[in-house]
């Protein structure tokens, strides 16, 4: 079973949260959830609050397929000042381990020096990362094993060709059927 990553930081962006542990969970795919802080409630950006599964610090990444990243501007420069999503971003990174940012999270993987030249975010936010390698009309980017995307709505999209990526063709278009994401790529 697939095992993904999803750190969560004080002011992350619910539905893309959400959505992308949802989706994946549902594919059968194994979703640890890690708070930052000594808390295991993380509050979101629109005062919603979730309990992790662990702490950061408690993470290998040697056992992850995979890390997603969700975004909010808070919840983003959280998660690129914390050295330990740092470290774990570097060392996937360099085992060639999947990696995947949405909405301002890319910042995030810039700041590991993770983020390939294509890659997609929020409108407006490339201004905080790089103009150079940005894609403002593609919902999804994946360049090497790095995947971006660009914010809320696209959520239910990226977690699935998360899905697509890690579980294959059919998993994927039998979750997008269910989920009535016709509009998802």
């Amino acid at each position: 079973m697939s095992k993904v990553l999803v750190p969560l930081a004080s002011g992350f962006e619910e539905i893309e949260a959400v959505s992308i542990i949802d989706i994946l969970r549902r594919a059968d795919i194994e979703v640890l959830v890690a708070s930052l802080g000594e808390e295991c409630t993380v509050k979101g950006a629109n005062g919603i609050s979730i309990v992790s599964d662990l702490n950061i610090n408690d993470i290998n990444s040697d056992e992850l397929d995979m890390i997603v990243l969700p975004g909010g501007v808070e919840g983003t420069y959280n998660l690129a000042e914390d050295k330990n999503v740092i470290k774990i971003l570097q060392d996937m990174d360099k085992d060639g381990k999947n990696i995947g940012a949405i909405c301002a999270a890319p910042f995030a993987l810039n700041k590991a020096g993770v983020l390939k030249q294509n890659y997609t975010c929020y409108p407006s936010f490339e201004e905080h990362i790089r103009i150079d390698g940005y894609m403002a009309d593609k919902i999804v980017v994946e360049d090497e094993n790095i995947m971006t995307s660009r914010g809320p709505a696209t959520a239910m999209c990226f977690a699935l060709q998360i899905v697509k990526k890690l579980k294959g063709e059919d998993t994927y278009l039998m979750l997008k059927g269910g989920l009535l994401a016709d509009f998802c790529a």
